[in-house]
């Protein structure tokens, strides 16, 4: 607990991707703690490549996994981005403009 509380001098903490590598259940237990923490008192800004209704991926139970929802969007502005991955597409135009480069 007293690390989280080193980070309350911070207004806003950014977590990125939250879903994307599997953590134990040591992991995301503190995640949920964190979480619990900060509600109501500091700002969060989560990304995350799967919707909530996914999240059961990410923590250990139900119970869980719904706490934690529940106090990441009570206050929360939710942003949904849909389309194709932008690292794909730039990849992707770098190949053909090589390929044309050599033809």
């Amino acid at each position: 607990m007293a690390a989280m509380t080193k980070l309350d001098k911070y207004r806003v903490i950014v977590i990125d991707d939250i879903g994307y590598v599997k953590k134990t259940d040591a992991e995301t237990q503190v995640l949920f703690e964190f979480i619990a923490h900060r509600y109501e008192s500091g700002s969060l800004i989560i990304t995350a490549n799967q919707p909530f209704g996914s999240w059961d991926k990410i923590f250990p139970d139900s119970m869980m996994t719904v706490a934690a929802i529940d106090r990441l969007i009570h206050h929360a502005t939710i942003i949904e981005l849909e389309g194709e991955s932008y690292r794909k597409k730039q990849q992707l135009e770098k190949v053909t403009n090589t390929k044309s480069e050599h033809t």
